[in-house]
């Protein structure tokens, strides 16, 4: 009775390879190339600004050195391209923001696939606990509590 007890207690514990089931995830890599695609596109904009920007002072600096523009004149063009200044600034802060947001939205439902078949394993293999050996949290674990190949199964991996 003492030992039908004892083992009803026994907890299983397994670990996975997270990074190595995304990095076996064409899902990731499709991402990964979308998200590039992406921030290449809002670096390019934002480049394309900052140019502009550039060309609006060296014209600015030109008028100023010919003589085209009074002291008002040079004064209100140059807070308009301070402005803009502001506004290059803006839109690098927001495209930091989008790139993360476009990150979570691509990632995330790979991210929940993956979950969702680790908790599969654990449930189907009565396993208490599965830890992710890539976080490099595990000092020590027996091989044969390696589950990394049955979510890598479940996933079709």
């Amino acid at each position: 009775m003492m030992t039908a007890g004892l083992q009803a207690q026994a907890q299983k514990f397994g670990f996975v390879n997270s990074q190595e089931l995304i990095q076996g995830m064409a899902e990731v890599k499709e991402a990964n190339a979308n998200i590039e695609t992406y921030k290449s596109q809002l670096q390019k904009k934002g480049q394309e600004m900052v140019q502009s920007l550039q060309a609006k002072y060296q014209s600015l600096e030109q008028k100023k050195n010919q003589g085209e523009l009074s002291p008002k004149q040079l004064e209100t063009e140059a807070q308009t391209l301070q402005s803009e200044e502001v506004k290059i600034a803006q839109f690098e802060q927001e495209s930091q923001q989008k790139i993360i947001d476009k990150s979570e939205t691509l990632l995330k439902p790979i991210r929940d696939k993956i979950q969702n078949a680790i908790d599969a394993v654990a449930k189907e293999n009565s396993y208490a606990y599965i830890f992710d050996a890539s976080l490099g949290m595990i000092l020590y674990a027996e091989d044969q509590t390696d589950v990394t190949n049955l979510i890598k199964a479940k996933l079709g991996l």
